[in-house]
């Protein structure tokens, strides 16, 4: 069996491996070399439920949100406690052979299931994934205002003044933003839609990955995820973001029309724009590496081109900070109080 690309770090995955036709994908809550940011729980509504992607495929969740997901061929208990899940190898378009038409459409497919009025309600989706998730990743603040560390060749390469000043004012604002978020229309949320997690069928239909922060979120907000998070790993190139961004959000508004939705599109965009708050970390972690050996890429396995990385990450990070300044404008135009 060949091992496929993971995050290792997360204490819920125990392994996933391809075998012929079939991948095998292994959840457990006895990893105890999992950081902590990185834990499994056995809290049903925390993010990191070991048992929630066994759940979302035993209930057939995904057909009842009318999204594409990989076919269930076996789940089975092990004889260590673990759960093996045994699904379809699905076959298509995935992660960096994603095309922008093939995530707008992902957008599209997206609204059509989350404008729904039936949506299903478990006990054990995920609760205050947002928060929870984005101010859980280590990161030293400190850093934010230290000359020196905005001194760093990366840095000064490719994150400018008016960038920095940015991504200063989205820290400053992170709790005005998660609240924003918070106070939003609420519906079911994938949780991690980016092209990894993707997969486009010959017949067109996508098929969506690793269910296993599913749960309550905002409207817009699985699409505040998949724009950033396109770019920040190499997947797509970071000169298509503008043009994406306006695409991925024309298409999400129009699925949920589709499927119904009558509401004031200004929302959706708010919350699109206040989501940019789930990346504020990494602005800190990025200049806590930029003076690194090396520089690697999802999964740890290969390295990047160090120059080439920050450019991505810049580019990312520029759109969030641009997302959060017209959040505030947006939520004011709104009448939305947060403190």
């Amino acid at each position: 069996m060949r091992q496929l690309t993971h995050n290792r770090l997360n204490g819920v995955t125990g392994g996933i491996w391809q075998d012929a036709g079939t991948v095998h994908k292994i959840l457990t809550h006895r990893r105890d070399d999992a950081p902590r940011h990185w834990s499994s729980s056995a809290d049903e509504r925390h993010w990191n439920y070991w048992r929630r992607e066994a759940l979302v495929y035993e209930t057939e969740l995904p057909r009842r949100l009318g999204l594409g997901a990989p076919a269930v061929l076996d789940i089975k208990e092990t004889g260590t406690g673990d759960i093996e899940l045994v699904l379809e190898h699905v076959e298509g378009r995935h992660s960096a052979a994603l095309t922008v038409e093939d995530v707008v459409e992902t957008a599209r497919v997206l609204g059509r299931s989350q404008g729904r009025a039936d949506l299903p309600d478990h006990p054990w989706l995920s609760s205050g994934f947002l928060r929870d998730y984005s101010t859980s990743r280590p990161a030293d603040w400190e850093l934010l205002a230290q000359e020196w560390a905005w001194s760093q060749p990366l840095i000064k390469a490719h994150f400018p003044p008016e960038l920095r000043d940015g991504l200063l004012r989205l820290h400053d604002e992170r709790e005005s933003l998660l609240s924003i978020m918070r106070a939003l229309p609420r519906t079911v949320c994938h949780l991690d839609v980016w092209p990894n997690n993707l997969i486009r069928r010959p017949d067109g239909e996508v098929v969506l990955l690793d269910w296993g922060f599913t749960g309550d979120g905002a409207l817009g907000e699985d699409i505040g995820n998949l724009v950033p998070d396109c770019v920040f790993d190499l997947l797509l190139p970071h000169d298509v973001l503008d043009d994406l961004d306006a695409a991925v959000v024309r298409a999400y508004i129009d699925g949920l029309r589709e499927a119904g939705w009558a509401g004031d599109e200004r929302v959706v965009l708010l919350g699109v724009r206040a989501s940019a708050v789930k990346y504020d970390w990494l602005t800190a972690r990025s200049l806590e590496s930029a003076s690194a050996d090396r520089h690697h890429d999802y999964g740890g396995e290969d390295t990047v081109e160090a120059d080439a990385s920050y450019a991505a990450r810049a580019a990312g990070l520029a759109l969030c900070a641009r997302w959060a300044r017209e959040a505030a404008d947006l939520a004011r135009d709104l009448g939305l109080t947060v403190p």
